[in-house]
């Protein structure tokens, strides 16, 4: 095979391509351990440095992951369907549920390094939520850690003259979540905008997230509005992209 230009795939890219092919028929099954660069090394008849290269191909397309001491295994967790339609249904937050179960099931998901606070909107909040810059609001900061993997931290800005002294301004904001709360105070969200970008990450979200290097991140911005067209939550989201799966189902 050649690529752009008539030069030959380079030696790494053709093992990495001939390991992943081997995952993917599922000669290699999560957790099991893949050929180490000395088996790589006698078998393909190449330098360390390429072995190197062609597991770290694998490493930063989230298909495996280094064990210090261990070698390179295949990455045994199973992606996260998010389901972008079902999940935000009034059915699922206002009968009480977490909109993140519709994306858990029966996994076991921690929510860490939570960070509630008041403050001035900053010019892109302010712009989403359509108030001056500095006006106050709520954020709500938090980290989603499933089956002990981080995948997803988010930070939420709600107007302060909407959510008051409610539940959302305390780190727990009991059933339903937010969207409960707000649905409460007669601010029940009936629309929402979700924009979706790919993009690497910063160094700061990579070890928040415990990126392997080279991998991107999802970023998706939701704003929630209430009947009448305002914006009661502007949500900015930032995925594993190899945790994900985003899934949209809508009628035609």
């Amino acid at each position: 095979m050649t690529s752009q230009g008539g030069a030959r795939q380079p030696k790494y890219q053709r093992i990495a391509d001939a390991l992943r092919t081997a995952i993917q028929s599922g000669e290699y099954g999560p957790g099991d351990r893949l050929p180490g660069e000395n088996d790589l090394m006698a078998t393909y008849e190449v330098a360390r440095m390429t072995a190197r290269q062609a597991l770290a191909v694998l490493q930063n397309e989230g298909l495996a992951e280094a064990r210090k001491g261990a070698g390179v295994f295949v990455r045994a967790f199973r992606p996260l369907r998010r389901r972008g339609v079902q999940r935000l249904a009034q059915e699922q937050w206002g009968s009480g549920r977490s909109i993140w179960s519709a994306d858990t099931e029966d996994r076991e998901l921690v929510v860490d390094q939570i960070d509630v606070r008041e403050e001035g909107a900053s010019d892109r909040v302010a712009d989403a939520l359509g108030v001056p810059p500095g006006t106050p609001v709520w954020a709500r900061g938090r980290r989603f850690v499933l089956d002990g993997k981080p995948v997803l931290f988010a930070t939420s800005h709600l107007p302060a003259d909407v959510v008051g002294e409610s539940a959302i301004t305390q780190v727990d904001t009991g059933p339903g979540g937010t969207y409960a709360r707000l649905a409460e105070l007669g601010h029940e969200p009936v629309h929402f905008r979700e924009e979706v970008r790919s993009r690497m990450p910063s160094t700061a979200e990579a070890e928040r997230l415990s990126l392997s290097m080279g991998t991107p991140v999802i970023q998706i911005v939701r704003t929630a509005f209430a009947q009448g067209g305002r914006a009661v939550e502007v949500n900015e989201m930032t995925l594993d992209s190899a945790s994900y799966v985003l899934e949209y189902d809508f009628d035609a």
